[in-house]
């Protein structure tokens, strides 16, 4: 999986980025075919920063979370707890293997 950072109006310490790649890395627990994610973090307002996270899979598809708390890691772990909600409906679909009903 690669994990790319993007940040405006501010800088990551290596310390908050080996952070957040650390967590971002455990999303492998819910879907294994992730290929890349994108963290985007807005540090405009120091009090609440805002963070996206972009995530893309092999079979062609993108889930995009945002999220905005009162420090980064707040957010990321709100982030990270809607994209762990989407991968989980997500793999769900994949692997629903009910009988279709046919029409009589």
């Amino acid at each position: 999986m690669q994990i790319t950072f993007s940040v405006r109006r501010g800088t990551l310490s290596t310390a908050t980025s080996e952070k957040i790649q650390a967590k971002i890395e455990k999303l492998n627990r819910f879907y294994d075919r992730i290929s890349s994610v994108e963290v985007m973090a807005d540090l405009e307002s120091k009090d609440f920063p805002e963070l996206t996270l972009l995530l893309k899979t092999e079979p062609k598809k993108e889930f995009v979370v945002q999220a905005q708390a009162g420090d980064l890691l707040t957010s990321l772990d709100e982030a990270l707890k809607k994209m762990e909600q989407q991968l989980k409906k997500f793999k769900e679909k994949l692997t629903d293997t009910r009988p279709e009903q046919k029409a009589k």
